[in-house]
């Protein structure tokens, strides 16, 4: 089976544009066509923009990236389609797949997981950012009753906040500078709290604005001894953090999240598909339909992508193939 599909590519700086790509799937692959992709905006936007740093180029491919960074390069994770050939177990199924914007894909048959039932398309594109918030959850250690702030209500804080609110007795406040975020807090069952009004003495604080300013705040909002989880991703921009006065006085642990690895505590028991499959079970709420923000046709993706990704009100962006 040999045909044609088409792929979103950034060929340069702020320059993206569909391409034919070869559809020549292997013995152990699925063939899937695209229904939705989900944009996942903070990280594309730096691959967007060539703010990839040299030293990362390997370790932050996507698993089924091509090309190579700076550019040209076919990027993103967050595929929801439907399996139109392969193993008979899988033709017909609705899956999820870490596969960048294109509109009919082979991939390794592995890696198309199947959504639990009822699961709407639309929604399942949140499955990469629900994993990536899992994996912070896990590596933040909260615990019943903890006060916890997360810093920056993107989707993936956003999402972190979500699932600790869900720990029993847990009080969960979002910080954002954005106070229409507010109602996005509501939604997902967490305070909110601009940076200058969030509650101090929290057992666990969690960085997602990706600003030395952000990670400035969740650092003065920890208690004493108290973790803070920095899971922003910076690409090539230097932050400057503060190290001394309250942060070496109280003690406080600094960790980072990075969601290529499964959390220590997790690891000798937990795969990577295990943890995906993980993450697609939790998106049976529907109040998570409040970090969808928008959709655009995949023809229109070239003209319209650098927008989305520049406008600070995007939360998850989805890509619509007809």
């Amino acid at each position: 089976m040999a045909s044609e599909a088409r792929a979103f590519w950034i060929e340069a700086a702020g320059q993206g544009v569909l391409q034919p790509a070869a559809l020549e799937p292997g013995g152990d692959d699925v063939v899937v066509a695209t229904r939705i992709s989900g944009i996942s905006r903070g990280t594309e936007a730096l691959v967007f923009r060539g703010e990839v740093p040299a030293s990362e180029w390997h370790r932050m491919r996507a698993p089924l990236q091509e090309g190579a960074f700076p550019f040209p390069v076919k990027y993103g994770y967050a595929a929801v389609g439907e399996v139109v050939a392969g193993p008979v177990e899988l033709v017909g199924s609705a899956v999820f797949v870490l596969h960048p914007h294109q509109d009919r894909f082979a991939a390794p048959a592995a890696m198309a997981i199947p959504l639990p039932a009822g699961l709407p398309l639309r929604r399942a594109a949140l499955a990469a950012n629900a994993e990536t918030a899992l994996n912070i959850v896990w590596d933040a250690g909260i615990g019943p009753g903890d006060r916890v702030a997360v810093v920056g209500a993107g989707v993936v804080g956003a999402l972190v906040g979500w699932i600790a609110a869900g720990i029993p007795g847990t009080a969960v406040t979002l910080v954002d500078l954005n106070p229409a975020r507010a109602g996005l807090a509501a939604a997902l069952g967490c305070g909110f709290a601009t940076p200058e009004t969030a509650p101090a003495d929290c057992d666990v604080v969690i960085h997602a604005s990706a600003t030395a300013s952000g990670l400035a705040t969740a650092i003065g909002l920890a208690g004493q001894e108290a973790t803070v989880v920095e899971a922003s991703w910076y690409g090539d921009r230097p932050v400057s953090v503060s190290l001394g006065g309250a942060f070496h006085s109280r003690r406080l642990r600094l960790v980072a999240s990075q969601v290529g690895e499964i959390a220590p505590s997790r690891r000798p028991r937990w795969s990577h598909r295990r943890r995906l499959e993980a993450a697609l079970t939790l998106l049976a709420d529907p109040a998570l339909d409040a970090l969808l923000s928008g959709e655009t046709a995949f023809a229109d993706l070239p003209e319209r992508y650098g927008e989305i990704l520049a406008d600070p009100d995007t939360l998850c962006h989805l890509v619509r193939y007809d």
